[in-house]
């Protein structure tokens, strides 16, 4: 008779090793399914489990949030690349127009609400009234962006790509409110990953459908799915297993967020749209290739303020903490100029790169000669290192509650820059866009500065 086969039970050390032998990332993402799923059907109320992730890891939030920033930034570059290569200047010129605009419109979006959320430490406004007032932002930014098309009276293939673009920025600016939270309960370092892989799978999504399709209209629609399948998938259950419970939002939440936060949004949003102005007023005026041109101008400048970025945002609450004492207000000064000569000196290694590598790499990467831009080129990174400037400025003058007096000179900015590009880009073609962005950032940077200058003396 043949004896029944037994097996033998694992002891702890064999079911260890076991463990050991599936790759670190498979058991990461198994244990975060095991989660979504006991959620999901465990019945299992959001905020009620333990968290697997953990907070205040510094090394981590650093990393992460520079990955998830630096790809996000890429983005615009990358997508502008890769369609160009792929569908030609000219094509590639209306998706760059696109991107634009509902660039500009995501700063609707946002509402320069983040900075304001992050530091609500004791959250005295809920999580809840976060994401109905970013809801509210969002329709908004994408009723601006329709009416806009209607106005425009685009054709069908515009318009499915201005769609795509739109619908691709809102649902970047509604994650955000998520990404937001993360960093509200420290753990800023999933808010990166998230960015990251918002940033990365739509990429990739966008490349594919192009590649197959040709297609800028299909290839922009599956940009906003596959933005929207990542956010329904990894950052919105992120956020709601890894931060506690929010309470019932209320009306009076929302409309505080407005009000405090109208401030930050009206700078950030003239700021963008100063910057925007020259590339509105080219559409009709110039062919849409030069979108391309300039934007592949614009991207290297834009470098510059995103490297001085990196220097001096880390130290901002340190910067407002010398303020506050009177015997230290030389020092502050002594580090402003600092900051601005550190502008000075990013702005001329780019111009060393653009005058060697630059110029033979973009007419590689654009498949066209960019010799003819090489003085463009280098207008645009000088206008780069006042735009860092401004920037900086805007910041200091923040940290000096001068953040009023500064969005009024954005103000006359923004007029200045309409006039100036109007003219010049009927005159001269272009060069005119070039030399109006110039234009406007030194106008821009010497106001800024001489009103840093007045409220010192006022000071002292």
């Amino acid at each position: 008779m043949q004896r029944p086969i037994t097996r033998k039970r694992k002891t702890a050390q064999e079911e260890q090793d076991g463990e050991r032998r599936v790759p670190f990332l498979r058991r990461i993402v198994d244990a975060w399914w095991d989660r979504v799923y006991l959620l999901v059907f465990g019945r299992v109320p959001v905020g009620d489990h333990a968290q697997l992730y953990e907070a205040g890891r510094t090394s981590k939030d650093y990393l992460w949030n520079t990955l998830g920033q630096s790809l996000w930034g890429a983005l615009f570059p990358l997508l502008t690349i890769i369609s160009t290569q792929l569908t030609g200047a000219e094509e590639a010129g209306r998706f760059n127009l696109a991107f634009t605009i509902a660039t500009l419109l995501l700063f609707l979006g946002n509402y320069g609400v983040r900075t304001f959320q992050v530091s609500d430490i004791d959250e005295m406004e809920s999580f809840a009234a976060y994401k109905v007032q970013r809801i509210l932002t969002c329709l908004a930014m994408i009723a601006v962006g329709w009416a806009y098309c209607t106005v425009r009276a685009y054709d069908t293939n515009m318009t499915l790509i201005m769609a795509g673009a739109f619908g691709y920025r809102a649902i970047d600016a509604f994650a955000d409110v998520y990404e937001g939270r993360l960093q509200q309960v420290d753990k800023l370092y999933l808010s990166g990953i998230s960015i990251a892989l918002r940033a990365l799978l739509p990429l990739l999504g966008f490349s594919a459908l192009l590649l197959v399709t040709r297609s800028l209209a299909v290839a922009s629609v599956a940009l906003a799915l596959v933005e929207a399948a990542t956010v329904c998938l990894i950052t919105i259950p992120l956020t709601l297993l890894e931060t506690p419970v929010s309470r019932t939002w209320r009306a009076v939440e929302v409309r505080e967020i407005f009000r405090e936060c109208f401030p930050a949004f009206t700078a950030i949003f003239l700021f963008n749209l100063i910057e925007t102005v020259p590339k509105f007023l080219m559409e009709g005026a110039l062919p849409y290739e030069d979108q391309v041109y300039f934007s592949a101008l614009y991207f290297p400048a834009q470098m510059t303020l995103m490297a001085v970025g990196f220097i001096y945002k880390p130290q901002l609450v340190r910067l407002a903490t010398i303020w506050q004492d009177p015997t230290k207000r030389r020092r502050f000064d002594l580090i402003v100029l600092l900051v601005l000569g550190a502008c000075v000196l990013v702005s001329l290694g780019m111009l060393a790169f653009a005058a060697t590598l630059g110029i033979p790499l973009a007419s590689l990467l654009y498949a066209t000669d960019f010799e003819k831009f090489r003085v463009a080129q280098y207008l645009m990174l000088v206008a780069g290192g006042f735009a860092a400037a401004i920037d900086f400025l805007f910041q200091i003058l923040t940290v000096l509650r001068e953040q009023a007096s500064a969005t009024r000179l954005y103000v006359a900015a923004f007029i200045f820059v309409s006039a100036v590009s109007t003219t010049l880009i009927h005159t001269i073609g272009f060069m005119g866009a070039v030399y109006a962005y110039l234009a406007v950032m030194v106008v821009l940077f010497t106001l800024l500065f001489v009103r840093y200058l007045l409220v010192r003396l006022q000071a002292k």
